[in-house]
């Protein structure tokens, strides 16, 4: 296998490895927008259009981004890259788990 192939399909598995790891941490998280929570109240479908595919997105771009510069500055050492990744991979879904949370409004209002 040469290094351009290597390389394209490090970029491939590092896309699809982060857009699914990505939407695998989102989806628990945006479970109450979906189903409405308690009695239906609380539901928010715009997480389907708007955050799925900013996740889905992010996800599949964070990896493949520090996969090709790994490959760029690190001399075209696959191995490196793959640790790059999964590394950029590990510190985003943390960020996302982190950081975003739905609004939930308040169950009572007085």
């Amino acid at each position: 296998m040469d290094r351009r192939t290597r390389g394209c399909a490090g970029c491939l598995a590092a896309g699809v490895a982060g857009a699914s790891t990505a939407l695998l941490a989102w989806a628990p998280l945006a479970r109450v927008s979906v189903t409405g929570g308690f009695e239906g109240r609380h539901r928010d479908l715009s997480v389907l259009y708007v955050d799925l595919p900013l996740v889905a997105l992010g996800g599949a771009l964070v990896p493949v981004t520090a996969w090709a510069v790994g490959l760029r500055l690190l001399g075209g050492r696959p191995w490196a890259a793959a640790v790059l990744a999964v590394a950029a991979l590990a510190l985003g879904t943390w960020g996302l788990t982190a950081w975003w949370t739905p609004y939930e409004q308040p169950e009572f209002l007085g």
